[in-house]
C-alpha cells in the first residue's frame, strides 16, 4: 500500500451455502458486490477520511518533520535530539541514537516524507483572514468549556482558569485550585517549541497525595520539598534553592545542618522522599511512579502593545502520566526491544489504551492529547494523531525519563511558578561555552530546523549567513531573542487555523507560512551524511551560573 492513500484493494466475500452431503443440489455461490470507497487512487484524499476509515495514513508518524531537514553537510539541528552518551554516566536512558545526527536511517516507509503541509504555501489561504479576527479567535478561551462538557477533557487534565495563567496560579506556581498542579519556568527547547516559528507553551507538573502530604494532611512545604527532591533526582545536583520552609512541619532536616529550624532556604538531596512518601526511594534521573505532566500549546498572543504572551486559546492540551514505575534495568529490556525490533525492520507500534488514557509509550508512561476541532472546540485525538507523541516521548537519547521541559527548570525556588521568557538569560547547557540558542543558531544555520524562518534570519544573521554573535549576546532575556514580532505572529496564528479547518493534523501540525525549501520529500540513499565536524555532544541541561563567580545553590 501506497502511504499516501487509502488502501482501495477490497476484498469480495463470497458465500456459499453449504447443501447436504448426500444431496445431488450443487453449492450455490452468491457473489457480494465489492465494497465501495469514495475515492480513487490518486485522489487528494482529506487527512479526515483516513480517520474516517481507520486506514492508516502514516505508519512512521514518530518520525518527526523535522528529521527530514536538509543538512546539507554542515547545518545540523538532530543534535537536539540525538544524542549518545558514555556508558559511566549509567542515565536510564540508554538509547543511544547520536549517529542519527545527519544520517537517514529510516525504513523503507520512512524514506517517504509523509508531512505534506510542510509543503503548502499558504499565503493564499490566510489572506482574506483579517488581524482583527484572528485576534478574537485566538483570544477566545476554548479551554474551561472542554472542563464542562460531557465527553470533554478527563477529570485528570482539568485545571480551573488554565486560560488565565494569572488567574490559575498563587504563590510558587500553585495551582489556586486545589488540584494539585504545579507551574514551572522553564527555558524552551530549541527550537519547535520558540514563539518565533509557531506556538507558545507551558508545562505544569503533580506529584501523587503521599508526595503533598504529612499523615493524611495537605502541607505546602512537605509538597515543595518533594517537588525540589525530584528536580534533584532529574538533574542529579545535591542542593537547590528553595521558599522558605519550616523543617519541623517537615519532621526531619533537610539542609543538613543537623537541627530543625523553622526557616530554610537551601536543600540537600536525601535517600528518600518526606512526609507521607518517606518510604519512597530516589531513582537517578527518573521521576516517581504516579509523576504527571501537563503542557498545554497554544497560539501566539499579542497585546495592544506588540508584546508576546501565551494566548488563551489552546492548540493542544497534553499529559503524561507515570503510570508505571520501570528501574534501569526494566527500562534497559524496553530498549533492547525497540533496537531488535528496528534490526529486524518491523514497522513501530502504538498501543491505544482508551479515550481517556490515550497510549502507552512502552516505557511506564501513558500519553494523551486533546486538539481543536474543525470549530475550535477541543476533541479527544485520534489513536493515529496520538502516535505522533511517541515520537519524542518513547526513544529519544537526549530526554530525561521520556521528557523534555522539567530538566530545563529554572533552578530551585527561582522556577517555581508560571513561565516567564522575560526571567531567563541565554544561559549555556552543561559543558558549552556560549548561550544554547546563540549555539543553536550557529550550529543549524538558522533560527529553526528548517531555516526557513526568515525573520530570524534578518534579526540575528549577518548578511554572509553567519550568526551576528555579538547581536545575540546582547540580548536581554530569551524573550527578545526567540518571540516574533506582531506582524509574524499573526500570519503564524492564521496559517495554524487554516490547518485547524481542514483538520489536517495527520499530514503535520507546524504552523508554516511558506512551503519548506530546506526539506526532503524523499530521502535519496546517495544523502551525503552530516559531516563528523559538525555532529556534538549534547546534554540539554542547563550550566543556571556559568556567568556567576561562585556556585549558587551548588547548581554548577
Amino acid at each position: 500500500m501506497k502511504n499516501s492513500y487509502i488502501n482501495l484493494s477490497s476484498l469480495v466475500l463470497v458465500s456459499t451455502l453449504l447443501m447436504s452431503a448426500c444431496s445431488d443440489e450443487k453449492v450455490v455461490e452468491m457473489p457480494v458486490q465489492p465494497t465501495q470507497y469514495p475515492y480513487q487512487e490518486g485522489d487528494d484524499i482529506p487527512a479526515v477520511a483516513y480517520l474516517e476509515h481507520n486506514e492508516i495514513y502514516n505508519p512512521e508518524s514518530v518520525i518527526p518533520p523535522q528529521c527530514y531537514t536538509k543538512t546539507n553537510g554542515t547545518n545540523n539541528p538532530c543534535y537536539a535530539c540525538h544524542q549518545s552518551y558514555d556508558k559511566n554516566e549509567n542515565r536510564p536512558n540508554q538509547m543511544g541514537d547520536g549517529t542519527l545526527q545527519g544520517n537517514y536511517e529510516f525504513s523503507d516507509v520512512g524514506l517517504t516524507n509523509s508531512w505534506k503541509n510542510l509543503f503548502v504555501d499558504r499565503r493564499e489561504l490566510i489572506a482574506d483572514i483579517s488581524d482583527e479576527a484572528i485576534l478574537a479567535y485566538i483570544n477566545q478561551d476554548n479551554y474551561s468549556p472542554a472542563l464542562k462538557e460531557q465527553g470533554g477533557l478527563p477529570q485528570a487534565m482539568h485545571l480551573a482558569q488554565l486560560s488565565q495563567p494569572s488567574d490559575a496560579f498563587g504563590e510558587y506556581g500553585i495551582a489556586n485550585d486545589g488540584s494539585g498542579w504545579v507551574a514551572y519556568n522553564y527555558k524552551p527547547f530549541p527550537s519547535t517549541f520558540w514563539p518565533t516559528n509557531g506556538s507558545t507553551g507551558d508545562a505544569m507538573i503533580r506529584l501523587p497525595a503521599p508526595f503533598q502530604q504529612r499523615d493524611g494532611q495537605y502541607s505546602q512545604d512537605i509538597y515543595l520539598a518533594n517537588l525540589t527532591l525530584v528536580e534533584m533526582a532529574l538533574k542529579d545536583v545535591d542542593q537547590l534553592a528553595v521558599p522558605a520552609l519550616n523543617e519541623m512541619e517537615i519532621g526531619q532536616d533537610i539542609n543538613g545542618d543537623g537541627e530543625l529550624t523553622a526557616n530554610v532556604q537551601t536543600m540537600q538531596r536525601q535517600r528518600y522522599y518526606v512526609g507521607d512518601a518517606r518510604s519512597i526511594e530516589l531513582s537517578f534521573q527518573l521521576y516517581p511512579q504516579g509523576t504527571e505532566l501537563l503542557h498545554t500549546v497554544r497560539y501566539i498572543g499579542v497585546d495592544d502593545d506588540g508584546r508576546i504572551f501565551n494566548a488563551p486559546r489552546m492548540k493542544e492540551v497534553r499529559y503524561m502520566q507515570k503510570a508505571l514505575f520501570r528501574s534501569k534495568e526494566s527500562l534497559a529490556s524496553a530498549y533492547y526491544a525497540e533496537a531488535k525490533d528496528k534490526a529486524f525492520e518491523k514497522l513501530p507500534q502504538t498501543r491505544y489504551l482508551n479515550e481517556e488514557k490515550g497510549i502507552d509509550n512502552g516505557f511506564g508512561w501513558t500519553l494523551n492529547a486533546y486538539i481543536e476541532d474543525a470549530t475550535g472546540a477541543l476533541r479527544p485525538q485520534h489513536e493515529q494523531e496520538l502516535a505522533f507523541c511517541n515520537g519524542c516521548h518513547k526513544t529519544v537519547g537526549a530526554t530525561f525519563d521520556q521528557t523534555f521541559s522539567f530538566a530545563r527548570k529554572v533552578p530551585g525556588a527561582a522556577g517555581w511558578g508560571y513561565i516567564n521568557l522575560h526571567d531567563i538569560a541565554d544561559v549555556p547547557n552543561i559543558n558549552e561555552q556560549d548561550g544554547e540558542f546563540l549555539t543553536y543558531m550557529k550550529r543549524v544555520g538558522g533560527g529553526d530546523e528548517f531555516r526557513q524562518n526568515a525573520e530570524m534570519l534578518a534579526r540575528w544573521f549577518n548578511e554572509d549567513g553567519n550568526v551576528d554573535e555579538d547581536k545575540v549576546r546582547q540580548a536581554g532575556s530569551v524573550y527578545e531573542l526567540i518571540t516574533p514580532s506582531p506582524e509574524r505572529a499573526l500570519a503564524l496564528n492564521k496559517a495554524y487555523q487554516t490547518i485547524v479547518k481542514e483538520q489536517s493534523y495527520l499530514f503535520g501540525r507546524d504552523a508554516t507560512i511558506t512551503e519548506a525549501k530546506n526539506v526532503l520529500s524523499v530521502i535519496d540513499a546517495e544523502q551525503p551524511p552530516l559531516l563528523p565536524e559538525h555532529r556534538y555532544q549534547w546534554d540539554m541541561r542547563l550550566d543556571w551560573f556559568a556567568d556567576a563567580h561562585q556556585t549558587v545553590a551548588g547548581n554548577r
